[in-house]
């Protein structure tokens, strides 16, 4: 008779199928819900009254608390998933903000408001159904096997599919199969609601280029130096690596003639198109750079060296993919991989969704004000306006950035089926078009996704499913990681 590895056996008697996802929702109310507050802390608007010199909201604080329902005579209580099933409503939480209005610097009132309803993850940390035993689960007409990780949307059981993308704020430098450049380094920076693409060539004049939003083909060493480190003696030490030397060289001697920060940023003016007095056309540059050249480096003007320093190290690490002393990157290498899960789809849809709610909140203020009267904060902020739209998106499965079928029905013809479906990453890249080598079964994913389980047909190698042992860690704090590495001896720059 066939006995199952113990081992496996004592695995899945202590973790679930859906640990990574329940443990991705978490992070998004413990981490993410505060940090996007935080990003969107201060709203001021630009008509208030004329007596008023300043005026701004503040929103102070999140959380949220467990399921609940308010029944049609007022009562309030909880809602358990088998309720929210039969009765075809949303299994979700209410989700509060503390605001404050402040006029002149001085705070003039100060209220607790709900914002949403936000539709809470089974098994996670903020259902009811958290930590209770089989016995209490079925006393709760659960399935005790039931692995939880998905929705209750309008009583339809609804699962956010995992999205394979390439990693962010990393360097990928690949042969180009067309264009102007041999090789082309693309690196894409996320931060908040950024995600900048930035793309690095090495054109047949041998000088390196980085285009950038609205910036098109700015050569790399006048970004560097309007960025305030001027002095191409400091770019080489900064660089300093001899396989590279000659490539530099050339760069530099190029443009000997910048010698200042604002000659710089006003030769990126003009190849940018801006034909304004030069105060203006540098004011201007400069705001593009803090704003979108590397967000994630930070959005401020003391980040300018700092941006200044990753764009050597960028330009050294590109150059030397070039010369053959590095060797390519594979894109469909697993390291250059992330996976989105549920907790990352879900802060990207309430980031965007809760821009509208502040323009909304803004446009009510500033109608009023132009009446004459000074509207109470309290008054204005529609909670159900944030509701709707996350509810819309996770009931049709349209999401932002012009994605569908993120949110689908979970297929329940049989048990398997349900955990694989649990299990599924898709991949961004569209069906119809060929990429061969994106499909390709590739030597990293063994034990991470499945070699097998992916569709015959347009899908194959496209849709994949995570293998059975396989988990997906968290984003680790930043500074966490820095004060471990000082405690070893290492000095920020």
């Amino acid at each position: 008779m066939y006995k199952p590895n113990i081992l496996v056996q004592k695995y899945f008697e202590h973790e679930m199928f859906t640990r990574s996802d329940i443990e991705s929702f978490n992070t998004f109310v413990d981490v993410e819900l505060p940090r996007i507050i935080e990003e969107n802390r201060e709203i001021e608007p630009t008509i208030i009254p004329h007596n008023i010199d300043e005026f701004k909201i503040r929103f102070d604080k999140i959380w949220i608390q467990k399921p609940e329902i308010i029944e049609a005579d007022g009562s309030q209580r909880k809602i358990y998933p088998t309720e929210a099933r039969l009765r075809e409503i949303t299994y979700a939480a209410p989700v509060f903000i503390q605001v404050s209005s402040h006029i002149n610097g001085a705070q003039r009132e100060s209220f607790t408001t709900p914002i949403c309803n936000l539709p809470i993850m089974l098994k996670s940390k903020y259902c009811h159904l958290y930590g209770l035993s089989a016995e209490e689960l079925a006393g709760k007409w659960e399935d005790p096997d039931d692995p939880g990780g998905y929705f209750i949307i309008n009583g339809s059981e609804k699962v956010l599919v995992k999205i394979e993308d390439l990693a962010a704020n990393k360097l990928l430098v690949a042969k180009q199969r067309s264009g102007p450049a041999g090789y082309e380094g693309k690196l894409f920076s996320e931060r908040g609601s950024y995600k900048i693409p930035h793309t690095l060539e090495l054109m047949k004049d041998g000088i390196l280029y980085v285009t950038f939003t609205r910036i098109k083909r700015v050569p790399l060493i006048v970004v560097i130096k309007a960025l305030g480190i001027t002095k191409d003696e400091d770019i080489m030490k900064l660089i300093g690596n001899e396989h590279v030397f000659d490539q530099v060289y050339l760069n530099l001697y190029e443009f000997t003639a910048i010698k200042s920060a604002d000659d710089a940023l006003d030769f990126i003016a003009k190849k940018s198109g801006i034909s304004q007095s030069r105060e203006i056309r540098v004011e201007r540059i400069r705001g593009i750079l803090d704003k979108y050249l590397l967000p994630h480096l930070g959005t401020s003007p003391q980040e300018r060296a700092v941006k200044a320093y990753n764009l050597c190290k960028l330009m050294k690490r590109y150059l030397l993919v070039v010369a053959g002393v590095l060797p390519e990157d594979d894109k469909d290498h697993l390291m250059n991989k992330r996976v989105k899960m549920s907790g990352d789809l879900l802060a990207d849809l309430f980031r965007v969704n809760l821009k509208l709610l502040i323009g909304d909140v803004l446009y009510n203020f500033q109608r009023i004000v132009k009446r004459g009267k000074f509207p109470s904060i309290k008054v204005i902020i529609r909670e159900k306006l944030l509701t709707s739209h996350i509810h819309s998106s996770m009931a049709t499965g349209s999401w932002v950035g012009g994605r569908k079928g993120v949110s689908q029905r979970i297929q329940r013809l049989n048990y398997l089926e349900m955990l694989s479906h649990l299990q599924r990453v898709v991949s961004p890249l569209s069906a119809t078009q060929e990429n061969f080598q994106a499909r390709e079964l590739h030597p990293t994913q063994l034990g991470r996704l499945c070699p097998i389980e992916t569709p015959e047909g347009t899908n194959i190698g496209l849709k994949k499913n995570l293998a059975l042992l396989a988990s997906v860690t968290q984003d680790y704090a930043e500074e966490r990681a820095l004060a471990s590495l000082r405690e070893l001896g290492l000095k920020q720059v």
